[in-house]
């Protein structure tokens, strides 16, 4: 834990935009295959219950991940975890870009969703720390405007995207 009172504001400033990056990064792919799914779909040769578990990956492995975060975190160290937990989730979502079959697919999606699992909590804490008592409320509505922005526009993205280019 650092002294918020000894972060200048553009440093605070840098620490909030990456966090917030993060965070909006896991939110947004939480929704933003929905669209895709019926490409999908055809590419990865499922049926219709089994492309659901595309969406259904990501969730649960993000459920069974979050818990340990804070012990993770006591031990590896908050900023250590912070940057494994965004090259694995960005590493995963790249590999569920190239994925060519249904298991491949839902394989990167459980990683994606184990690895960005962290970015909530490691994101909240990392603000709190970083602001000032009195600015915590500041801080964390910062935070949640990013969160719940995120979903609602991931389906938009992701129509945009598939139409434009492809899902993957």
């Amino acid at each position: 834990m650092t002294d918020a009172t000894k972060i200048d504001a553009p440093r605070r400033g840098l620490i909030t935009i990456a966090v917030m990056t993060a965070t909006i990064m896991h939110a947004i792919d939480t929704t933003i295959p929905n669209v895709a799914l019926p490409h999908m779909q055809g590419s990865l040769l499922a049926t219709q219950e089994q492309i659901a578990w595309v969406l259904t990956s990501y969730i649960v492995a993000a459920a069974i991940m979050t818990p340990p975060t804070g012990a993770l975190a006591l031990k590896f160290g908050r900023r250590k975890l912070f940057i494994v937990a965004i090259l694995g989730f960005t590493a995963a979502s790249a590999l569920c870009g190239i994925a060519g079959s249904l298991t491949e697919m839902l394989v990167y999606r459980t990683l994606q969703g184990a690895f960005g699992a962290g970015l909530i909590p490691l994101s909240q804490a990392t603000l709190l720390d970083s602001y000032p008592r009195e600015r915590h409320g500041e801080a964390m509505a910062l935070w949640g405007m990013g969160f719940v922005a995120a979903p609602i526009f991931g389906p938009t993205i992701g129509g945009y995207l598939t139409e434009a280019y492809d899902w993957r």
